[in-house]
């Protein structure tokens, strides 16, 4: 669990300074915004596969041992 946590913990950091250097991270090409009026809908496809697939990666590794 400790592992876990601190895995987490790492992930959470690297995304904060990926933001803060200018990564468009929730605004990729695959990310779909609907606009009507005062209505406004956001979908993140394409960052919530990519968030997946990093954190399958980062639990299969902290899984191994």
């Amino acid at each position: 669990m400790g592992r876990l946590l601190i895995g987490a913990g790492l992930v959470l950091v690297a995304a904060g300074l990926l933001v803060n250097l200018g990564l468009p991270i929730g605004r990729l090409p695959g990310d779909f915004t609907v606009r009507r009026g005062n209505f406004s809908f956001y979908f993140p496809l394409a960052t919530s596969i990519i968030v997946s697939i990093l954190l399958t990666l980062i639990v299969a590794f902290l899984g191994r041992r």
